[in-house]
């Protein structure tokens, strides 16, 4: 069994869709889609990846404004999977107004993410971890074999997620960090909500924001 990981830099803000899939089965997860998510699903088709779900990392808009878009182009919506500490943020939009947006009213989440729940895709295991900090309900999927971390907004390279809008608390934030990043072995790849990859390493060593972490 393999992970593919597909990444597609969407919308004004630069985020990070990733569709994940099992290689094998070709069942696939997007995770986190962004504005203009919808142009994606040519080449989902293309490769032959059957999508299955939407997970979610948490509900800043940019995180899930594609989902309204993607499922009004499916035969059949994909559930949509999200912690329950940010479904309130969900339904009130996703802080847009902070940004002078309106959000669309999107389908509610129906798969309710837990620390350390398994999700399972095809042969692929992800395993949840409760980061709060970013936001309260905030949560990162973590697949052991590929030793791959999918982070959404708490962790960047060279820097960390904010802190200063709704719900979010710095403290709960490094804490999360510290506990659900830094233990992971030092190759593990982490993939941000926005701009490049990095390593726990890399992390670690470099991120001027977790030099008393370490």
């Amino acid at each position: 069994m393999s992970l593919s990981i597909y990444t597609y830099i969407l919308g004004p803000l630069e985020n990070n869709t990733y569709v994940v899939a099992d290689s094998d089965s070709l069942e696939a997860a997007i995770i986190d889609p962004s504005f203009e998510s919808e142009t994606m699903l040519e080449d989902i088709r293309h490769k032959g990846l059957k999508l299955t779900r939407i997970w979610l990392t948490h509900a800043h808009f940019d995180h899930f404004v594609g989902v309204g878009p993607i499922n009004s182009n499916l035969a059949i919506p994909l559930p949509v999977g999200l912690h329950s500490a940010d479904v309130n943020l969900w339904r009130h939009g996703g802080g847009a107004d902070a940004f002078g947006l309106r959000i669309q009213p999107q389908e509610e989440p129906v798969i309710h993410f837990y620390h350390g729940q398994i999700l399972k895709l095809g042969n692929l295991r992800f395993e949840v971890r409760h980061t709060p900090g970013h936001t309260r309900g905030h949560v990162v999927f973590y697949n052991e074999e590929a030793s791959v971390v999918f982070c959404g907004d708490l962790i960047f390279r060279r820097s960390i997620g904010r802190t200063d809008l709704a719900d979010g608390d710095q403290v709960a934030l490094l804490r999360s960090i510290q506990t659900q990043i830094l233990t992971l072995p030092p190759e593990t790849r982490l993939l941000s909500g926005h701009g490049p990859e990095t390593t726990v390493g890399e992390e670690s060593a470099e991120n001027p924001f977790l030099d008393h972490l370490a």
